[in-house]
């Protein structure tokens, strides 16, 4: 049955633009339909949060404003947002509309898919949320539902309608955003987000891709937090033998329990992610995982959908939903009483006086709990990865002043960015406190070695002890330095340049040798000639109608007079001979029609003219008409005499 017959919004046209056509996909926090733009006539994605959430002003607060900012974000693999409404209780975003399916489809139809194809979609979304990530925003969300691929191939990350800024990652509202498959354990313990939790959930996903089945798994919500926990993500190739090191190194970067072992933001990702295709082979990256690892998934537990942190030990459908989890109680909160345990004062007339005096202390407990929290101190926004005068701003922004900077080299940051404070993004200090910068000097500056007259290995392996990587090689002929050694690199030696510089390397072919002229000699005497010279010779198949006699060589490649390396082939064709074809008969015609004709037929023309005869007749000629001759054989032609 189609349901979306009873959608109440099939067929109506929210706030006086948008005409809605079908329900693509439903959701625990919003549902998204197939709509028309009635002033623009385009067919765009409508995400309709449920009536339960929008009837939070806070929370639709927020995401009209979180949703605008993501507006801002301009790249290829981004879900556009084109606008945001709302029409009484129905609060909507109008987004771009990717014709195709999400990588969770790919996944439940496939399984596992071939390392090639899952770093084809690994990638532009790294590329996407690294766009976000410099913007200064985190997704909080990354799951394979939110990963569309489009009929045409695009890749694209939807639901950046729910990211927050990055310098506001803890949630105040006492719960977290997240579906836990793919939280991470910084998520779960104290509420934050900043980039590099989207990484985290990268390396979830690209786990998934790779073995067809989540690293973390369980009935309840509770198991799938404690594993996030308490335990690493395992290699893939310990479920699909076989994949590359390469694979297993990159997810283990990502997924690392602690963020600092993971690459700060999805910009270094990206770049880790090419340099492990880029080690790999093209039958590992071709390599057919086994389907049988695919875990049976009818979407039922990847809806979005807002659950209590206090996990139940249900069916664990909350386990890979988005979730608003609530966040560990304050410290310093007062506990509560067990049931039927009398209070300090005893008896009905003391009890008045306990439930005020619990009031009281709540009260005060409560007041001291906001003082500490919120009237006393402020959190270090997310500074990493941002120009030192957006990190400035930041800090003044958040009431915060600037202690110093100081300046460190860095292989991974670049030159200007910020690469840690003091105290770090994240911790809490005196509202009036400072803070200390650490800013990148990009890589430290490394000198190109002298390689010349190395070998070509020495060379690369000289490049790469100092940190530069060995480029392009080409080879030129070289009168002083020997064949196969090293002519120079460019840049050349001396130049100082940053480590993983390419530098490129030019390798002697030797002194240039001659190529003599072997055509019209036999294959053994031509291939004498070259030999003598240093040269080898390489006969090819086939043989070609020459003026050559058979079996002599007709034809030479690189030809007389070029220049060629010693230990350089040259190609050798063998001549069949020349054809055999007619000679017209030519007697009794005019001297200039019959060289004409005789020449058009293929031969050389000799004219023979008798002594003291001044006709211009052919009396005769060498080879009668009807014989056959050889090609560009000469034909000797007689006029007549007295």
């Amino acid at each position: 049955m189609d349901t979306t017959l009873q959608d109440p919004l099939v067929g109506q046209l929210l706030d006086g633009r948008y005409r809605i056509e079908a329900r693509i996909a439903v959701g625990g926090m919003a549902t998204v339909y197939r709509a028309v733009d009635t002033r623009l006539d385009r067919v765009l994605a409508l995400k309709v949060m449920h009536p339960a959430l929008a009837s939070d002003a806070s929370f639709v607060e927020r995401f009209i404003r979180e949703a605008k900012s993501v507006a801002r974000l301009a790249h290829p693999n981004v879900v556009a947002v084109f606008d945001q409404g709302a029409q009484g209780a129905y609060v909507y975003l109008a987004m771009e509309y990717v014709a195709g399916c999400t990588l969770r489809d790919v996944l439940r139809e496939r399984g596992a898919l071939q390392p090639r194809a899952a770093l084809d979609i690994l990638e532009p979304v790294l590329a996407a949320l690294g766009a976000a990530h410099r913007a200064g925003f985190v997704h909080r969300d990354m799951k394979p539902e939110n990963v569309l691929i489009g009929d045409d191939g695009r890749v694209k990350v939807a639901d950046f309608g729910l990211v927050r800024a990055v310098g506001t990652a803890t949630d105040t509202t006492g719960s977290l955003l997240g579906t836990v498959s793919y939280l991470a354990p910084e998520q779960i313990e104290d509420g934050t987000a900043d980039t590099r939790s989207d990484v985290y959930a990268c390396g979830v996903v690209l786990y998934e891709m790779l073995t067809g089945s989540k690293p973390h798994t369980g009935d309840t919500a509770a198991q799938v937090i404690y594993q996030h926990l308490n335990e690493d993500v395992p290699a893939p190739s310990a479920a699909v033998p076989g994949l590359s090191a390469a694979l297993d190194g990159l997810v283990a970067d990502a997924a690392a329990r602690d963020p600092e072992a993971r690459p700060h933001d999805a910009v270094l990702l990206l770049a880790a992610a090419r340099d492990a295709r880029a080690a790999l082979t093209d039958a590992e990256l071709d390599a057919v995982p086994p389907q049988a690892l695919s875990d049976a998934h009818d979407g039922s537990h990847d809806r979005t959908s807002v659950i209590p942190r206090a996990v139940s030990d249900g069916d664990g459908a909350a386990v890979h939903r988005t979730s608003r989890l609530e966040t560990p109680p304050e410290a310093g909160a007062a506990p509560q009483r067990l049931p039927g345990r009398r209070g300090p004062f005893g008896g009905p007339h003391r009890g008045l006086l306990a439930v005020l005096a619990a009031v009281l202390l709540t009260l005060g407990v409560g007041a001291g709990v906001w003082y500490v929290n919120t009237g006393q101190f402020t959190q270090v926004p997310s500074l990493l990865g941002q120009t030192q005068k957006t990190a400035e701003q930041r800090l003044s922004d958040s009431g915060l002043g600037l202690k110093g900077v100081d300046r460190v080299f860095s292989d991974t940051v670049e030159r200007g960015l910020v690469v840690d404070s003091d105290p770090a993004s994240g911790e809490r200090i005196r509202g009036n406190g400072s803070v200390k910068l650490v800013v990148s000097r990009g890589p430290e500056i490394v000198r190109v070695p002298e390689v010349a007259g190395s070998s070509l290995a020495d060379a690369r392996r000289a490049l790469k002890k100092v940190g530069l990587l060995p480029g392009m090689t080409t080879r030129e002929f070289s009168e002083d330095v020997a064949r196969g050694k090293v002519i120079r690199t460019d840049p050349g030696a001396g130049r100082d340049r940053r480590p993983d510089t390419a530098v490129a390397l030019v390798v002697s072919k030797g002194s240039p040798v001659d190529v003599p002229d072997v055509t019209g000699l036999s294959v053994r005497d031509a291939t004498a000639e070259l030999e003598g010279e240093g040269l080898k010779a390489e006969v090819l198949p086939g043989r070609i109608n020459s003026s050559e006699a058979a079996g002599d060589v007709a034809e030479q490649s690189p030809g007389e007079g070029a220049e060629a390396a010693e230990g350089d082939t040259v190609q050798l064709t063998v001549s069949k001979g020349p054809r055999m074809l007619d000679v017209p008969d030519v007697t009794g015609r005019d001297v200039d029609e019959a060289r004409q004709t005789l020449e058009e037929a293929g031969f050389e023309v000799k004219v023979d003219r008798p002594f003291l005869s001044f006709s211009d007749t052919i009396a005769s000629q060498s080879v009668e008409g009807g014989e056959r001759a050889p090609e560009g054989s000469t034909i000797t032609i007689e006029t007549k005499g007295l």
